[in-house]
């Protein structure tokens, strides 16, 4: 199954375009908002392909893909007539639950920071790489070459207000280009030259604070929620046959003033006040705050919050170097790579052993722990604790030599040169010192403790000397038997043109090409899901086996019309019952191909699944044994 079809089934279980109020998406995750999410199932959300787990937070349904989330993201909204944004359904906004102030201050935070994290993270490389180049003296901080390629890295950090006033304006449904305006004053060079000159600033005899407004956040975002509120009084009181002239001209130039003489100094006294925090946790509480902030980091980015203290690292490594969320988030994702590369070289399923390998990439070399997190050590528990107690262990030595980051980029093997400073050479090895810490702890306690991921899957090569048909038919205790749900010719899953299911990706099994379209329960059991577009059933028997009945190849794209299901969702079945009635010409002439995959889903959880050798069959036919 591909991400075309994950996507709709994805779409499906959320209620699709009628129960969605807007998606967006950000590094790892699908963001709903949705109507009434107590109809969506999320044990059924989290059991379709693709889907590492589910979140609810700040009343955005949160679907967690992993770094293919924009693959998801651009499959959905071509599915239906939806708002892309929070601000496109400001209507339907407004008559949602808004939560507690601490919900809507983070939600807002996260909307408005999401969007530009991919920027900041392709920025904040280019800044890491030259300091790489220049440290090890391969590019002259003289040099045109240094010159440009910096601009590259700063300049999505330089034109922060910039790029918060586009989406705070989308957040709080304001005149884009206006709130555009507003954070193009902030950073106008003449106005920075006044700043500059440090000579005392006045604005029609209102005292101007010199700040500099680069790379901040906070005042902008301050500045274009008062936007909302002046464009509302703004269309009140202006004349209609005035409107399109002076409505434009007093909004520029009261937010103007207002943002230089009120809004911008509050803001940076904001800024200024959490960067004094920041700065006192590193003086006086670094060895308590660092242990705890780097040991719960992974449940932090489980809740999705991570993104919402970026106001509080940007200001601090831009300004200063960052030595609390940035070091602590090194420890944490270091170890949550080497608890997945554990799991990966402890485990005997090869399935689990391919999940956890490229987890354990994804945190160690690029920063982005969704994968380990939802697929290796949230799932197995002791991987977690593990990661958790070595972060603490890291976090703790951070506090004490008070490791610093000096560029923003998302904490890993191939970003450690944010560490590198010439004036502090010490720091650097201190972030080595950090790695080896985090993994070799993790990674040996993770061994220690183990983790339960089911038995192993044996080969066919193995399976010709642990099993044989005549020994499963004789009747063994542990064997299960699973029939063909249709008459028709049964062939290898590795025949099946679909990488999907002939690389096994959703589990072994077998394959019909059905001579007919009628389609039987192959065992006792219960009904888990009847897929909305009734191309595939997903049964689970009494005896514990999980079966996905996948009716044709990619026709989910048919939208159920060559179907006619007879079972509903959570019903009891028998073998032999009548499942669906499919029309197997309508889907040939449509263009697809009506083979059936029969996936035993939860393949893990048994030693192997052998075929029987018989290629005819029907519904009194074994199809395959499960042991």
């Amino acid at each position: 199954m591909g991400i075309k079809d994950s996507a709709k089934q994805i779409y499906d279980a959320v209620g699709n375009e009628a129960n969605i109020n807007y998606l967006t998406h950000c590094v790892t995750r699908l963001r709903f908002r949705l109507k009434d999410e107590s109809i969506v199932d999320d044990e059924k959300v989290k059991q379709i392909p693709g889907v590492m787990g589910i979140n609810h937070q700040n009343g955005q349904y949160q679907v967690i893909i992993g770094n293919a989330v924009s693959d998801y993201y651009d499959k959905i909204i071509k599915m239906g007539n939806f708002p892309t944004d929070e601000s496109e359904n400001a209507t339907e906004k407004s008559k949602e639950e808004k939560g507690n102030w601490f919900d809507q201050f983070t939600s807002f935070i996260s909307s408005c920071m999401s969007p530009l994290i991919p920027a900041l993270i392709g920025g904040g490389m280019i800044k890491v790489i030259v300091i790489l180049l220049t440290t090890v003296g391969w590019m002259s901080t003289k040099s045109q070459n240094y010159t440009i390629i910096s601009v590259f890295g700063d300049a999505p950090f330089y034109f922060l207000p910039i790029e918060l006033a586009i989406t705070a304006s989308k957040y709080h449904k304001v005149n884009q280009m206006m709130a555009v305006i507003a954070g193009a004053i902030l950073i106008h060079p003449n106005f920075i030259s006044l700043v500059n000159s440090g000579k005392a600033i006045h604005l029609m005899g209102l005292p101007v604070t010199a700040a500099s407004y680069s790379s901040s956040v906070i005042p902008i975002l301050l500045i274009v929620w008062a936007m909302k509120y002046l464009e509302a009084f703004l269309e009140k009181v202006v004349p209609a046959s005035f409107k399109s002239i002076l409505k434009p001209l007093l909004e520029i130039f009261i937010i103007g003033v207002v943002s230089l003489v009120i809004i911008g100094p509050i803001g940076t006294w904001a800024g200024d006040i959490l960067s004094s925090i920041v700065l006192l946790i590193q003086k006086h509480a670094a060895w308590l705050a660092m242990p705890l902030m780097a040991a719960f980091m992974p449940l932090i980015v489980m809740t999705g919050m991570h993104w919402a203290f970026s106001p509080i690292f940007l200001a601090a490594s831009i300004a200063t170097p960052d030595s609390l969320i940035l070091p602590a988030m090194l420890a944490a994702n270091i170890a949550q790579g080497a608890a997945s590369l554990a799991v990966a070289f402890k485990t005997k399923n090869k399935n689990t052993r391919q999940i956890a390998s490229a987890a354990a990439v994804s945190a160690l070399l690029a920063g982005v722990t969704e994968p380990a997190l939802y697929g290796v050590t949230l799932k197995y528990k002791k991987p977690l604790y593990a990661s958790m107690i070595s972060g603490a262990i890291a976090g703790l030595f951070i506090g004490i030599v008070n490791l610093k980051s000096f560029a923003f980029a998302v904490p890993s093997i191939l970003s450690i040169p944010q560490f590198v400073n010439k004036a502090m050479p010490s720091n650097f090895i201190y972030a080595l010192i950090v790695i080896a810490i985090s993994f070799v702890l993790t990674f040996v306690l993770t061994m220690i403790l183990g983790f339960d991921d089911g038995p192993q899957v044996v080969t066919a090569d193995d399976s010709k000397n642990t099993a044989d048909n005549s020994a499963i038919e004789s009747g063994d205790k542990e064997t299960k038997k699973v029939y063909s749900p249709v008459k028709g010719e049964m062939i290898t899953l590795d025949s099946v043109d679909d990488p999907t299911f002939a690389q096994k990706m959703l589990g072994d099994g077998v394959a019909v090409i059905p001579e007919d379209g009628k389609f039987y329960a192959p065992f006792d059991g219960e009904i888990e899901t009847v897929f909305p577009t009734k191309h595939a059933i997903g049964l689970k028997s009494d005896s514990g086996i999980e079966l996905l009945i996948h009716i044709g190849l990619d026709t989910v794209e048919l939208k159920g019309k060559p179907y006619d299901v007879k079972v509903k969702d959570h019903q009891h079945v028998k073998k032999g019952d009548l499942l669906v009635e499919a029309d197997l010409e309508a889907i040939k002439k449509a263009g697809y191909e009506t083979v059936t995959p029969l996936i035993v889903t939860n393949t893990k959880e048994f030693v192997e699944i052998v075929p029987n050798e018989k290629t005819t069959v029907d519904n009194n036919t074994v199809s395959f044994y499960v042991v």
